[in-house]
């Protein structure tokens, strides 16, 4: 039997999660009992706690469908500009409290259940993480399709159904351990398969030209099966749709030449086509160039154009005859989003349909391919970039290499025309890189066939125009873009944090959760001292309800009223988790060094995956683990330091360590870090940032105020500086006492006394070959860590605040977040603000609901 709430809890159930009706509970109640019944075949004797969730998973999803429905219909009666977004991953995570919230169902079903004798809480936790995504950039795009829907904007999101998505992390003996997701084997009951939009998808064959045109002949042919997801706006009636492909072996696959003995064998190889769709590659920032990645990309290109085109011609709802046969107005109603280099086959197969299929004159194809597709860079990391072998497109998409390499002759001859001589520059530009492998340059190919190109902040996008792409901004200086990264405050504050949104509710209303510009409405109540109580009290709650997630789930006892230190993303060079060991390490000796010492009581959670075959990436995090064995289990330490690796870090378990956080870690290289949308989900809940000044934690520092943030270290322009003079780490080594006291202990194997050489290649590295310069940045990181001792020790918890509470709401979004709090010199009050532009400004820099691309709609 659930426990009844408390009156704090019941409290917060108002009209933000939507009121419950005694007509919308007596509904929800008699679907849930139906659904168990017919839908599961189960009656409450046998029922599962699975069944339960699944049963109120059908019962909510039932309240989508009919505006599922009403949406599609009224896209295809207004027949607007639609836009897609093409994406390799979408980090989902959970669905159904997600659709609660944009139902305002929450309350309802909240009753409802407990009527039933059942936790809501409880259900919501059996609930698979759809992770279809790596970090950031699948997270991105989920995000993105929950705020154009809250927009009311007519768009859908295309990628693959895989079967198995992101790994899940074990950390055995201290090492990461991949696991399988089989996130699909119990049935998804938000999902609609679609067979009767099935889609054939050609490889390999050869090219035939002829008087009548060119031929692409003798394919293999593996069809995409279409799964639909409802992706509901907040609160609007708006339902779109997420259309995931699936790989299926047509009937006759193989079978066209089986004898007697072959038949078996041939059955069984359809599961090579189907492998399509198997598993989500888990590499993040590193390009792998498998053939089995090429095909994966071209399969989504190739499924979603042609229902791109089936929709463009089809003007009216339900009709699939061809209706618009002239592609003259194709860019006026269709807005391809290239999400990153991944779909960027979308080009050249677009160009195949046109000038192949529909007969399209070139110039006139390439044109509205152009106008058509829009092209968002992530990285600028060059391990990450894309580059696949011609010989692999050769043998996989003939067809496509053609007009690869016609589209690079037509591009060279201009850029020769306009550069006549400068041959270094058309080698530069090229989308064919000669050597002994050529290869095929694909953000190059996104950049010539997009009508805008942007980064995903403004230091990104800068870069992006400065080196990464610098002779094509040369060329073209008005396609290139900035639009700074953003989050959805709907998952990312009123779901995971329903405390906090709830005190900004009863002071603002609601109105905040589609229109953050009107937090400033908090501006007159800076000094309120019940707000405040009300905020530090929600901290408080968090990291207590986490405190007690920790310790069931990892045994570790943790004293919730310590600092929570959270660096959390995926594991890599470049994120730097190093430079935080380093710290932990230096605050270990320092109160081992000083026992009786006044520390501040600090717990550091590290958490992220590894991809699988990066050596290092793993080593860090068996650093980190061994770490975490010597501090956590040292008696004279206490409580005073905690360190403990979050395992298998996700969508879900995000939801409930940011609500918790104190202090925010982003602490890249500067000039590394893309955008980063992890740094908004701490500061909307309420953390304060330690950070560089590298991707979005620029604008952040610029609009809060710097002094507001905790920025230190090298700047891009200084990063540059030292690459030109040469980064020597044994300067830094040799000078600091307590770092090479730290990078010793780490050395000599002090924390990891079983296997004393455990750590020397990581040593080695920072040493002699570490690219992101963490020993640069060891000495302002540690004096800066000792300011956010000191705001701590000035306002702990109990006394009204802690750290991220005094803030009155330290909290950014990617529009507006108004966010009072005292500076700690205690001369002003300091207001962080984010700029919105002007709601017709979708096209220029900044912010908007969340910072839609502007190419979309221009």
């Amino acid at each position: 039997m659930a426990k009844p709430l408390t009156d704090g809890e019941r409290r917060k159930q108002i009209s933000v999660r939507g009121l419950a009706g005694l007509g919308d509970v007596a509904e929800v109640r008699k679907s849930f009992n139906r659904h168990l019944h017919f839908t599961l075949v189960k009656d409450r004797n046998v029922a599962t706690r699975r069944d339960y969730y699944l049963a109120l998973a059908h019962t909510v999803r039932d309240h989508l469908v009919g505006r599922w429905i009403r949406t599609q219909q009224r896209y295809y009666e207004r027949d607007p500009k639609r836009i897609y977004y093409l994406s390799l991953e979408f980090y989902m995570g959970r669905t159904l409290q997600n659709t609660m919230v944009n139902l305002g169902l929450q309350n309802a079903c909240d009753e409802a259940i407990y009527q039933l004798g059942l936790d809501l809480e409880e259900l919501e936790e059996i609930e698979e993480d759809a992770g279809l995504g790596n970090g950031g950039l699948g997270r991105l795009a989920a995000c993105f399709l929950d705020s154009m829907a809250t927009l009311g904007l007519a768009a859908y999101g295309y990628g693959i159904r895989y079967e198995f998505g992101i790994f899940n992390q074990k950390i055995v003996n201290g090492w990461q351990v991949e696991e399988a997701d089989d996130w699909l084997r119990y049935g998804n009951p938000w999902e609609k398969a679609r067979p009767e939009y099935m889609l054939p998808v050609h490889f390999y064959g050869r090219v035939e030209h002829s008087p009548e045109g060119v031929r692409w002949l003798d394919t293999q042919v593996v069809l995409a099966m279409p799964y639909d997801t409802p992706v509901p706006g907040y609160k609007n009636d708006t339902v779109n749709t997420m259309r995931l492909w699936s790989a299926k072996a047509p009937n006759d696959f193989k079978l066209h030449d089986f004898n007697v003995g072959g038949y078996i064998e041939a059955v069984l190889d359809r599961n090579l086509a189907e492998n399509i769709s198997r598993v989500l590659y888990p590499n993040d920032n590193f390009f792998e160039g498998k053939e089995l990645r090429l095909k994966q990309e071209y399969f989504v290109v190739a499924a979603t154009l042609q229902d791109i085109i089936r929709r463009f011609k089809s003007s009216k709802f339900g009709c699939r005859d061809p209706v618009r046969t002239s592609f003259e107005t194709f860019p006026d109603k269709v807005a391809i989003q290239l999400n990153d280099t991944h779909p960027a086959l979308a080009i050249p197969e677009l160009m195949r349909i046109l000038v192949d299929v529909e007969k399209v004159d070139w110039d006139k194809a390439w044109e509205i391919t152009k106008k058509t597709c829009a092209y968002t860079n992530h990285t600028v990391l060059p391990e990450a970039l894309e580059r696949w072998p011609v010989s692999m497109f050769e043998k996989l998409l003939p067809r496509h290499l053609d007009i690869i390499y016609a589209i690079n002759q037509r591009h060279l001859d201009h850029v020769a025309a306009l550069f006549p001589g400068d041959v270094d520059r058309l080698r530069r530009m090229s989308v064919i890189e000669e050597g002994d492998c050529k290869r095929i340059n694909m953000a190059h190919l996104c950049v010539i066939g997009s009508h805008a190109v942007n980064g995903v902040a403004r230091i990104h996008s800068e870069i992006v125009r400065q080196s990464v792409f610098k002779d094509f901004y040369e060329l073209e200086p008005q396609k290139f873009q900035n639009k700074t990264n953003g989050i959805t405050p709907r998952r990312w504050l009123l779901l995971c944090n329903p405390g906090l949104a709830e005190t900004i509710v009863e002071r603002i209303g609601e109105g905040f959760l589609t229109d953050l510009s009107q937090l400033k409405k908090l501006l007159p109540l800076v000094g309120d001292e019940a707000l405040i109580r009300d905020v530090a009290q929600v901290k408080q709650e968090n990291k207590v309800k986490f405190s007690a997630f920790l310790e069931k789930q990892y045994g570790v006892k943790v004293n919730p009223s310590s600092m929570f230190d959270v660096h959390v993303k995926r594991i890599h060079e470049y994120k730097r988790q190093l430079l935080n060991c380093l710290h932990v390490v230096t605050l270990y000796n320092r109160i081992k060094k000083d026992p009786t010492q006044a520390f501040v009581p600090r717990t550091v959670m590290i958490g992220g995956k590894a991809a699988p075959g990066y050596h290092m990436a793993k080593k860090i995090i068996k650093l980190v683990t061994s770490i975490g064995n010597i501090v956590n289990h040292d008696p004279i330490v206490g409580d005073r330091l905690k360190v403990i690796f979050l395992e298998n870090y996700r969508v879900s378990l995000a939801e409930k360590v940011i609500p918790a956080a104190d202090l925010s870690q982003q602490i890249s290289t500067a000039g590394t870090e893309a955008s980063g949308t992890g740094n908004m989900k701490f500061m909307l809940n309420g953390a304060l940032t330690i950070g560089t000044m590298d991707g979005a934690n620029v604008e952040m520092a610029e609009e809060a105020g710097a002094e507001n943030l905790f920025i230190f270290g090298l700047r891009v322009e200084d990063v540059e500086a030292l690459d030109r003079k040469g980064y020597n780490a044994h300067e830094y080594y040799d000078r600091l006492p307590e770092l090479r006291q730290a990078v010793d202990q780490i050395n000599g194997g002090f924390f990891s006394p079983r296997e004393p050489d455990c750590f020397k290649d990581v040593v080695n590295m920072l040493l002699n070959h570490d690219r992101f310069k963490v020993f640069a940045d060891y000495e302002a990181y540690v004096a800066c860590q000792a300011r956010v001792d000191q705001l701590y020790r000035e306002h702990p918890p109990g006394a009204g605040c802690s750290l991220g509470v005094n803030p009155l709401l330290a909290g950014c979004l990617c529009i507006v977040c108004t966010v009072p709090w005292q500076d700690p010199s205690g001369s002003r009050p300091c207001l962080l603000t984010w700029k919105l532009p002007e709601p017709q400004g979708v096209d220029q820099e900044g912010h908007q609901e969340h910072r839609l691309l502007g190419q979309v709609l221009q």
